[in-house]
């Protein structure tokens, strides 16, 4: 039977999480500090001799303000063997009482499972999900395409010699042109949140304000990594990673409009591979991508400049909702597309100069 981890419990499951191999950060009690406005819970499944044999952890707050029902949502879980019917059943029923607890109209999951593994999306169809879209145009809470290198037993030395040669020569290229990468603190956050604001003005989409960054690594501790690219003194490019496990994950990027041509990000992705190798990591995973696209696509470069570095593409299953109340989820559902574009030309009109 599943229960709810307490205060005194959550070492053992950090170490459950850290070890297995589809443990991700975003189920770890550390990410659920960066996120203040909701309640954290975590559900685990347990063998014959007490230890953890699965987990789901979820975040839950109340999406309307004024009514009593909360969205619950288990980002990147559950963390589970994929052919494990039995924990995952528990899993589920566990977190289907918590909801009743919380007045949740839906259960949303996304898991780290690729998309490939159909067997393993018939086990969740069957206990009551079902799939809500893809993420190609990062409508999805989380992004649905990567790119992963595969970093397990390899030097650093090995890993670039892997990379295309065309890669591989614009990696070196900063360095000969006097660009520096150097791994900074909050003192460097300021410069980090005005790079961000830049590159979001420039690219379209809501970035965070300083606070939130500021606040990742105070929560995170020595599982984020705030890189930071120099040229002449002045910064212009900057990325946030996180490692947890056996993986990290390159988090936020950002760069001026200015010394473009000096091609900083390939010393920043560059910089944070060898985190991973330094790591002794599986994985390194380059985030988001828009799926495979054509030349004409507004994220092209993005696709392009991820696809340089010669990861594997994967597509994950994506999200999965468990709707509990029909009528609440079908006022959500249609307002909150509504609500983000709005927020985002609000956002846009402002910080256009």
């Amino acid at each position: 039977m599943s229960e709810i981890i307490t205060k005194e419990q959550i070492p053992e499951y950090e170490a459950f999480l850290q070890a297995h191999p589809k443990g991700h950060f975003a189920q770890s009690v550390l990410w659920a500090k960066q996120k203040p406005m909701w309640k954290w819970e975590a559900i685990v499944s347990r063998d014959a001799n007490g230890t953890i044999k699965g987990s789901l952890a979820v975040l839950i707050r109340k999406i309307v303000p004024g009514l009593p029902f909360t969205m619950m949502y288990g980002c990147r879980g559950p963390v589970t063997d994929l052919d494990d019917k039995e924990t995952m059943a528990d899993l589920i029923d566990g977190a289907k009482k918590l909801a009743k607890q919380y007045h949740s109209y839906v259960i949303k999951i996304d898991p780290d499972v690729p998309s490939s593994e159909t067997a393993y999306t018939k086990m969740l169809e069957d206990l009551g999900f079902q799939l809500t879209g893809g993420g190609a145009t990062f409508d999805a809470i989380q992004p649905q395409y990567v790119f992963r290198l595969n970093t397990e037993g390899k030097t650093a030395e090995e890993l670039l010699m892997s990379l295309p040669q065309s890669t591989r020569r614009k990696v070196r290229a900063g360095a000969k042109k006097g660009v520096t990468v150097e791994i900074k603190g909050k003192e460097a956050v300021p410069d980090f949140a005005r790079l961000m604001l830049e590159t979001g003005v420039r690219d379209g989409f809501v970035t965070r304000e300083a606070s939130y960054f500021e606040n990742m690594l105070d929560n995170l501790g020595e599982h984020a990594r705030l890189y930071m690219a120099y040229y002449e003194g002045q910064a212009i490019a900057g990325t946030l990673a996180i490692w947890y496990g056996d993986k990290v994950w390159y988090l936020y990027g950002a760069s001026s409009n200015e010394h473009r041509n000096l091609m900083p990000n390939y010393m920043l992705q560059w910089s944070m591979i060898e985190w991973a190798v330094e790591k002794g990591c599986r994985i390194y995973d380059f985030r988001g991508v828009p799926g495979r696209v054509g030349e004409d696509h507004p994220l092209y470069g993005l696709y392009k400049f991820k696809l340089g570095f010669g990861g594997d593409y994967v597509e994950f299953v994506g999200e999965m909702d468990m709707v509990l109340s029909k009528p609440v989820n079908f006022m959500i559902t249609k307002g909150k597309p509504v609500f983000m574009e709005l927020r985002k030309k609000l956002y846009l009109l402002k910080n256009k100069k």
